[in-house]
């Protein structure tokens, strides 16, 4: 067996997605190392699944930073400082920016619930139940300097629970939890 990627997880909520990861990777499913959890959000839930699994985090705040360049800079020292490979977003509510990009061409990947191109930014779920669509979905993708334009790598539909958003959301992340694990280990590979 092929020693396991170490990947940083990116969150800026509760974390639900970077727990399924590493639940994945504890139960041999995926063959990674989360080898830092970052924020946006020092307040944020993530920061709490991360402990309870001893997985350092890093959390800034990016107003305490002169700039956007500046703040992927400092993320970055400390990616390079735990031999990141790949960078897995997971309900990070940022855009990444040229710095981040540049350091990390083509391992940057993210989770949306929509089936891209349908449905970019924020509130997807919100988006399709408005447009009355029957099935939406997930997708995993390559960042870019787009608002989830990168290269689709993998999709999974989930069909829409009419008038119940809760149900439909559960849905979703149900898929989303399934869909990442699978395509992150066909990426490593």
């Amino acid at each position: 067996m092929t020693a396991p990627t170490k990947i940083a997880v990116f969150a800026s909520g509760s974390g639900s997605n970077f727990q399924a990861i590493q639940e994945a990777i504890e139960h041999g499913e995926l063959n990674a190392k989360v080898a830092l959890v970052v924020t946006d959000k020092p307040g944020a839930f993530v920061v709490t699944r991360a402990e309870s699994f001893d997985i350092p985090v890093l959390a800034l705040s990016p107003k305490e930073f002169a700039s956007k360049v500046d703040y992927e800079t400092a993320i970055i020292e400390a990616l390079r400082e735990c031999g990141v490979e790949w960078v897995v977003l997971a309900g990070y509510m940022r855009l990444i920016g040229e710095v981040l990009l540049a350091a990390y061409p083509q391992r940057i990947v993210n989770i949306h619930p929509s089936l891209l191109p349908s449905f970019p930014g924020k509130d997807a779920i919100g988006q399709a139940m408005d447009h009355g669509v029957k099935v939406t979905g997930v997708t995993v993708h390559f960042v870019d300097e787009g608002m989830d334009t990168g290269p689709i790598i993998a999709q999974a539909a989930v069909p829409v629970v009419v008038g119940d958003r809760v149900a439909t959301e559960t849905a979703i992340h149900k898929e989303e939890h399934s869909l990442y694990t699978t395509a992150l280990q066909q990426l490593f590979k």
